[in-house]
């Protein structure tokens, strides 16, 4: 599986951003995928999932800000809205069904204050 990610960019506080990942090759019937993110000097830690089945889940510091959704089977969309400084990192795709995790090469957001 081969996942290209983009959207990301510069954006200041407050303001919003749309990320965008495709799958592509041999693609399960259940599957998850979602966004994780890295900052400098911190762990990589889930932003948003969702499944095949339309359930989703959140990172607490971004619920009720960032909207994940499933454009098809293969797409995964995250709406970031009302951005904070302490959101910029570099945001990888996940994709993950029952062979494992696929990343994606990983696109930058960042927020100026």
């Amino acid at each position: 599986v081969q996942l290209q990610a983009s959207g990301g960019g510069l954006v200041q506080a407050g303001g919003s951003l749309r990320l965008s990942c495709v799958a592509s090759g041999s693609i399960a019937s259940s599957t998850v995928m979602g966004w994780y993110r890295q900052a400098p000097g911190k762990q990589r830690e889930l932003v948003a999932g969702v499944t095949s089945g339309g359930l989703t889940n959140y990172g607490d510091s971004v619920k009720g800000r960032f909207t994940i959704s499933r454009g098809s089977a293969t797409t995964v969309n995250l709406q970031m809205n009302s951005l904070k400084p302490e959101d910029t990192a570099v945001y990888y795709c996940n994709y993950r069904d029952w062979r494992g995790n696929f990343w994606g090469q990983g696109t930058l957001v960042t927020v100026s204050s």
